[in-house]
């Protein structure tokens, strides 16, 4: 069996990439060449190429059919489109990576199937994935174009997967272990799942070659529900912070958004209110998937892949500045209604 991973040495994909090969499957990446390949994918052929440049990527392809074409690095309408004249004819079961942020916001009831409206007023990047969604399965109804859509939420496994002050970087690790103000958005008790790259891939690895699933959507997440305030203080003890060290400062998503406008999308859009996953549908496609490393065990494990390279603890003075300037509206705020409430 040959599957295509376009993107598959990121975030998410080298999970599925590596569990694809651990599975006996025939494994081609198709990158642009700017991420080192994982150790463990020395079994793979890596084929590079700019999946925006439609020619290049069919002449490195040739004639080559794929049981299956997972693509990673899709965003917007116009990069389906080339997919759909690229793999028409090369794959036998083309996976969309999609977004969970496509759900409706703000959800009319807080527990996501798929059978959850798309509809995101509030984040560009969400929208667009909508948009690619609604075009791949057009051309499924239309011209049995064999796609699967998966949308994971919130999956890590080489990035910090904080709502608000790092990501790739390491600026909100430094912060905590410096014993500097971190900022949580509303009041740290709305519900989240965050999920591990490695739990993710088992759900979509077992979609591959499926033809039950062509047409059908699916999204791929842990079961394990935790407030955002256990999310940060989980952080904080997988870097070796005391508890009572852990300063969590609370702002509302509001004048979040007001102070850095592009939050809107990420929290309005995404991480505001509670949000909980019902699996029961990747269950059944893929009998005994399970998600079985906890956010505590997770992030260990991420937290100490930073560690073990300097290179790797990036401080974002973007993000650094950001939490400061959130910390210092936070205290005017305060101030102000400490005020107000002696006038």
């Amino acid at each position: 069996m040959k599957v295509l991973f376009i993107g598959g040495t990121g975030n998410i994909s080298s999970a599925c990439s590596r569990l694809a090969l651990a599975q006996g499957w025939e494994v081609t990446l198709l990158t642009r060449g700017r991420r080192g390949m994982d150790a463990c994918m020395a079994g793979a052929r890596l084929v590079q190429a700019d999946h925006g440049d439609v020619d290049a990527v069919a002449r490195a392809l040739g004639d080559e059919v794929f049981d299956v074409v997972a693509q990673f690095i899709a965003f917007t309408p116009q990069d389906v489109e080339r997919d759909l004249d690229l793999f028409a004819r090369r794959a036998r079961q083309y996976v969309f990576i999609s977004s969970a942020s496509a759900y409706q916001k703000p959800l009319a009831h807080p527990i996501i199937t798929e059978a959850t409206p798309l509809a995101n007023p509030f984040w560009d990047y969400a929208r667009a994935k909508i948009a690619c969604e609604r075009r791949l399965m057009a051309a499924h109804a239309h011209s049995g174009f064999p796609v699967t859509i998966v949308r994971p939420s919130l999956t890590y496994e080489t990035v910090i997967p904080m709502a608000i002050g790092s990501w790739d970087d390491f600026t909100i690790v430094a912060r905590m272990r410096r014993h500097e103000p971190v900022v949580v958005h509303g009041d740290g008790s709305s519900l989240w799942t965050i999920t591990h790259a490695e739990d993710f891939a088992k759900g979509l690895v077992g979609l591959f070659g499926q033809q039950q699933a062509l047409g059908e959507a699916f999204h791929i997440t842990s079961d394990e529900i935790l407030t955002w305030d256990q999310i940060y203080q989980t952080l904080a003890a997988a870097a070796g912070v005391e508890a009572h060290r852990v300063h969590l400062v609370h702002l509302s998503s509001d004048a979040i958004a007001a102070a850095e406008p592009w939050q809107r999308g990420n929290l309005h859009g995404d991480k505001a209110v509670s949000a909980i996953f019902d699996n029961s549908k990747i269950k059944r496609f893929v009998p005994g998937f399970q998600a079985s490393i906890p956010f505590a065990t997770g992030i260990a494990r991420t937290v100490a892949w930073f560690d073990a390279d300097r290179r790797r603890q990036r401080i974002d003075e973007a993000n650094d500045h950001l939490l400061d300037r959130l910390v210092a509206l936070s205290q005017s705020l305060t101030a102000r209604a400490t005020t107000t409430g002696h006038a």
